[in-house]
């Protein structure tokens, strides 16, 4: 069956199987029509056996446009569905049954460096509509270089007047949750959720703690007993896998940046914000002024800048 989440219909349009109506059996195509009354986004998923049907992808965004048009609406309208899965290394379909430990955590069913950029040019306005169907986890929701303000959930548009201006948003499950900034800082700006292993993919929390070992004598060891190994870690670090990992999984490692392996996957995506933008175009690294970036500091340039105790 399929609940039509947030939207005001009628009772026997809500969708829950056996309470409101029969379950659709395989092959059959039921029809749901109601009047929209409401605008924002909302969200809509399987509602009979939704731990396994929601488990294996039965959901989607509902955004709702008014009908009057907007009299200033935001240069950038994107949207982001975010959802958790079970996914065993190698394995061809989520875990249904998993209620805890969920190893793969998306954007749009996307995991970066598959997650598409937002893109926007500088002083533009942009509006993210983030929704959250995962199974059990909320997700706080931060967005580097800029802040932002809420202005509207699933229960409706906030009042001009609100004064909620955050870097992070808690986004509950069953819940959306809009924002509103202006884009006023150049550069790649990470937009990720801020638990810290929800940033990763396919976890190895299995594996034991190797903090404080002396990992150059723990690899030469391995590498004698599986030589493979040490091809591996080396594709995997230049940023490739294809045939290094088993069938349908991904490295913990993330993806290749300007300056080396970026160590966040999942639930992460890049605002990129430019001068200029050309439409339907990946606009690449940004480029630092000189001056702006954080480098290596010599003791030389320390001592020259009047920086003691070094």
């Amino acid at each position: 069956s399929i609940h039509w989440h947030g939207l005001y219909v009628p009772n026997g349009m809500d969708g829950v199987g056996g309470l409101h109506q029969r379950a659709i059996e395989p092959k059959e195509t039921f029809r749901y029509e109601f009047t929209l009354n409401q605008h924002g986004t909302f969200m809509y998923h399987s509602h009979h056996d939704e731990m396994a049907q929601m488990a294996l992808g039965l959901m989607g965004l509902f955004v709702i446009h008014p009908r009057a048009v907007e009299s200033d609406p935001p240069a950038r309208d994107y949207a982001i569905l975010l959802s958790e899965w079970k996914i065993t290394p190698g394995s061809k379909r989520p875990d249904p049954n998993e209620m805890i430990d969920f190893n793969v955590l998306t954007m749009n069913a996307k995991i970066h460096p598959a997650t598409h950029n937002l893109v926007a040019e500088l002083g533009e306005r942009v509006r993210i509509r983030i929704g959250n169907l995962s199974a059990m986890s909320h997700h706080p929701i931060h967005l580097h270089g800029h802040s932002f303000r809420v202005v509207a959930t699933d229960g409706g548009t906030l009042p001009d007047t609100n004064g909620w201006v955050e870097t992070s948003i808690l986004v509950p499950t069953g819940s959306t949750r809009t924002i509103e900034f202006v884009a006023d800082a150049p550069g790649d700006w990470p937009l990720h959720c801020h638990m810290t292993h929800h940033v990763m993919t396919q976890m190895g929390h299995g594996i034991p703690n190797t903090i404080g070992v002396d990992l150059a004598h723990f690899d030469d060891a391995l590498y004698a007993h599986v030589p493979a190994y040490s091809e591996m870690g080396e594709e995997i670090s230049s940023g490739g896998h294809d045939g290094l990992v088993p069938v349908n999984s991904l490295p913990m490692m993330g993806s290749r940046g300007p300056f080396g392996i970026m160590t966040m996957s999942g639930m992460f995506t890049i605002l990129k914000v430019r001068d200029s933008v050309e439409e339907g175009v990946e606009p690449g690294w940004y480029a630092h002024p000189p001056g702006t970036q954080a480098l290596l500091a010599t003791k030389d340039e320390l001592q020259r800048d009047g920086i003691e105790g070094v």
